[in-house]
């Protein structure tokens, strides 16, 4: 039985509350993390009651506060990329689901907003795709745009950083991975309709346009650069996996998504972010053939 009447057991989480407050701005970070640990063990309802300090007058209330607030936003932005993981098929939405990947690290993410600028580009390029160019002269005009007006290109300074593998930050940033950089082709390719998928080689990843005239395969790591199916032939037998027809298949939205997960369990683990690593097994498991058997 409680033996404190409610109107008392008010005042008192009131008085915890100023309590934590005045101490959030303590600099000692061992106070600081007392408290923290405090408040987050009130759960996400905490969040109504800090919001107004995010806009405090004292810089170290506004940043404590903006840090608690974001450790709930990415507790569910997990929550929600894992349900979205476990419950999707092989033909999930690959835009929403790398999103959705974003948010977990960078929950103030804008969806719209970059929903719209992967349209800005399609519509750009759209009027000078005619309809008398072959394959290749197509390509080259998506490539002139992405990779000589908007500058995007692989990064191979930083290449574990996990930013490289974060849609957002690959589409603000303009550099990534391999995976990364094919996706920005896909989005943009399927906005203009044309027949251009993933191909998932090992260690690499580039894109394969595929119509009745020609195919060609576009590694966009490397400018757009164009290739024939006996280039990636050739870089298959002089790799360490063989030469299997697998390896030149086109990947589901699902198995892409799983690779971009394991490419960024490689990066964590490479920076020694246990957390994020441990997190990004999680995705592989919820993702597996098996969890959406």
């Amino acid at each position: 039985m409680n033996s404190q009447p409610p109107a008392q057991g008010i005042a008192s989480k009131e008085r915890e509350r100023k309590a934590l407050l005045n101490l959030l701005g303590d600099e000692d970070p061992m106070v600081y993390e007392a408290v923290r640990q405090r408040i987050v063990s009130l759960g996400p309802e905490v969040c109504v009651w800090l919001k107004p300090h995010t806009l405090s007058g004292d810089p170290q209330v506004r940043r404590h506060s903006l840090t608690i607030i974001r450790h709930f936003a990415k507790r569910e932005a997990d929550r929600e990329f894992l349900l979205f993981c476990l419950h999707k098929g092989d033909d999930l939405d690959l835009e929403q689901g790398t999103l959705m990947l974003a948010r977990t690290a960078y929950p103030e993410i804008n969806f719209d907003a970059y929903h719209a600028l992967l349209d800005t580009f399609a519509e750009t390029i759209a009027p000078k795709l005619k309809p008398n160019l072959t394959p290749r002269e197509l390509l080259s005009v998506i490539n002139h745009h992405l990779f000589k007006e908007l500058g995007f290109r692989g990064d191979e300074e930083t290449y574990f950083d996990p930013k490289n593998s974060y849609l957002n930050q690959v589409l603000d940033r303009r550099k990534g991975n391999p995976i990364s950089l094919c996706l920005v082709y896909l989005l943009i390719a399927r906005r203009l309709k044309l027949p251009i998928a993933g191909i998932g080689l090992p260690g690499h990843f580039v894109c394969r346009y595929q119509s009745s005239m020609d195919s060609v395969y576009i590694d966009a790591f490397d400018q757009g650069r164009l290739l024939t199916k006996a280039d990636c032939v050739q870089f298959l037998l002089h790799s360490a996996f063989g030469l299997h027809e697998q390896f030149l298949t086109p990947v589901s939205s699902r198995r892409m998504l799983m690779r971009m997960c394991g490419n960024l369990h490689q990066s964590y683990l490479h920076l020694d972010a246990k957390e994020d690593a441990l997190r990004m097994q999680g995705y592989l498991a919820a993702l597996s053939p098996a969890a959406n058997a």
